[in-house]
């Protein structure tokens, strides 16, 4: 499998898969090539995996200008209802609701209680786009992935596992 390998003063090993399916794989001074070697020959299939769906979801993000307003104007009309509806259930007020054309992620919340969702995500089922407006709302609780923000998600959305595979 081919890679770049990028050392530096980091103390992980770790595979990373960028835009085009490229595989960058960083890597601390200490680490031999052997040890580089064998750690990626023992994650090969995992990695081709995930630079296949970086693929598949790179093409699916190609669409018209045409098709992307079309698809911005309907998150707008769709999205901050829904952010309304699930803020009340759950207790929670973001300050404000932003559509963005963001490609790598559906929704993200920032520090000052804004949250942005990508209009690409009028591209997939209803249930899933309640799942990002859970989830996005859930870091107003807890701004991190702990097992507690999970437990928010899941309170408010039992199905949220099955919801979240409708976005690979």
């Amino acid at each position: 499998m081919e890679y770049t390998l990028i050392r530096s003063g980091r103390k992980t090993l770790v595979a990373e898969i960028i835009r085009g399916g490229e595989v960058i794989v960083r890597a601390p001074y200490h680490l031999s090539e052997k040890q580089i070697e064998t750690f990626i020959s023992e994650r090969e299939s995992s990695i081709l995996k995930a630079v296949e769906r970086m693929k598949k979801r790179e093409t699916s993000f190609s669409i018209s200008a045409e098709k992307a307003k079309e698809l911005r104007l309907k998150a707008k009309e769709i999205i901050p209802p829904k952010v309304e509806y699930y803020s009340k259930i759950m207790g929670v007020d973001p300050k404000s609701v932003r559509i963005t054309s963001a490609q790598k992620r559906f929704g993200s919340c920032s520090s000052r209680n804004t949250l942005c969702f990508s209009f690409l995500l009028m591209q997939y089922p209803d249930e899933a786009v309640d799942y990002v407006v859970v989830h996005e709302l859930a870091h107003l609780v807890h701004m991190n992935h702990s097992k507690e923000f999970w437990s928010v998600v899941e309170k408010y959305m039992p199905d949220y596992k099955e919801r979240r595979k409708m976005l690979r």
